[in-house]
């Protein structure tokens, strides 16, 4: 009961103050809203990723020339299988392909009757030239039904009709939104590549824990070859997002300081109604520990307010809006298009973090001022 007494005078205490208080609590509120947007966004994209390679083969082995990436005789498959260890080998072919009608990027890949992650919604996988399923995203921006044509221009700049058998998802929107699929020779065809070439091979590693093994070995009999492994694509994933969440979070944290200083300079400036308002308190009886525990709530109303209101902006922001702030930093300049919708995650480790890096320099700079007040004696800190 005296804890909710105490809260009962610290609401009335900053309603009197509400121009004050309101001042810095939408500066407070913009902060948290700033900090946990990166961190929501980021998280979110980082378990995209996750989702997105989960179903991505142990191994990819693709070719350079001149320290680029090439095409690989499909060849290449039969001299893969014949490492020890080595399961299922599949050739693949895929590229990207710019839409002018759009302004859409769309990622081509060549399918033998195998989905992977793809979850078809309606229709069927493409079997046979002419014929093509395309993600949700691509269905949206080109208005597409099952059954419908989608033209797209081809290596020698003509157009080429498919039509549309199929509309997929898949549980990661970053897999399915900008894709259209087709048949693999026939995407050979499309992209004009020489015959018996291929884009990469894709490995199956019977054994996960031979997966680096494997690749090393294909290092050695493939000297112009770059096995990529499953976890370092997802470990570079992580690195571009964490450096460049990274990045932002360093800039907004000098915002972060720039309100704790204007925190302090608000508490420790205590208008002369504050002062009387404690020297009154004294008076009356009240201790140095209550008046402490009154701006101890006081501070503490503030910061759940902030908090609270920070972190619902900031999960609309991300969540509902797509983050139109923040999404081509950490995203990058090469965002495909249409536009995907994050999927909420949250890391309650990190929300933990920016709620106690938000909450204790403002309530310390609430309570310390109002100590060394309420520490005098209360003729004097009512005489000013």
């Amino acid at each position: 009961m005296r804890q909710l007494k105490l809260l009962e005078f610290a609401l009335a205490s900053l309603w009197r103050r509400r121009w004050k208080t309101g001042s810095i609590l939408v500066v407070y509120i913009l902060t948290v809203a700033a900090l946990a947007s990166i961190l929501l966004l980021t998280r979110s994209l980082q378990k995209e990723a996750q989702l997105l390679l989960s179903e991505a083969p142990e191994l990819v082995v693709q070719r350079l020339e001149a320290g680029r990436h090439a095409l690989i005789p499909a060849s290449t498959a039969e001299r893969l299988r014949s490492i020890p260890g080595v399961g299922e080998v599949r050739p693949r072919v895929w590229g990207y392909y710019y839409d002018a009608l759009t302004g859409a990027n769309y990622t081509l890949v060549g399918v033998d009757g195998k989905t992977g992650a793809v979850r078809l919604l309606q229709g069927r996988l493409p079997r046979e030239e002419g014929e093509c399923a395309v993600g949700r995203g691509v269905a949206a921006i080109r208005m597409l039904e099952v059954g419908d044509d989608l033209i797209l221009i081809d290596g020698d700049n003509l157009g080429v009709s498919l039509q549309v058998v199929g509309i997929f998802d898949a549980p990661s929107n970053l897999l399915t939104n900008d894709l259209v699929l087709m048949e693999r020779q026939a995407l050979a065809a499309f992209f004009n590549l020489p015959a018996g070439m291929v884009t990469d091979i894709a490995v199956e590693v019977r054994n996960p824990n031979e997966v680096d093994t494997v690749a090393r070995k294909v290092r050695r009999l493939m000297p112009d070859s770059r096995p990529i492994t499953r976890h370092e694509i997802l470990r570079t994933y992580d690195a571009v997002f964490n450096w460049r969440s990274g990045m932002l979070l360093s800039i907004f944290l000098a915002a972060l300081l720039a309100f704790v200083i204007l925190a302090w300079d608000k508490a420790t400036g205590l208008s002369a109604e504050e002062k009387r308002e404690i020297g009154i308190l004294k008076a009356t009886g009240w201790d140095t520990a209550d008046v402490l525990l009154l701006k101890f709530w006081e501070g503490t109303v503030v910061s759940v307010i902030a908090v609270l209101v920070g972190m619902l902006l900031a999960w609309i922001h991300v969540f509902f809006l797509g983050a139109p702030l923040l999404a081509m930093v950490i995203k990058g300049w090469s965002v495909l298009f249409p536009a995907f919708d994050l999927v909420p995650r949250v890391d309650p480790q990190q929300l933990l973090v920016l709620v106690l890096l938000t909450t204790a320099p403002y309530v310390v700079a609430t309570v310390v001022p109002s100590w060394r007040a309420a520490t005098l004696d209360p003729d004097t800190v009512m005489r000013g």
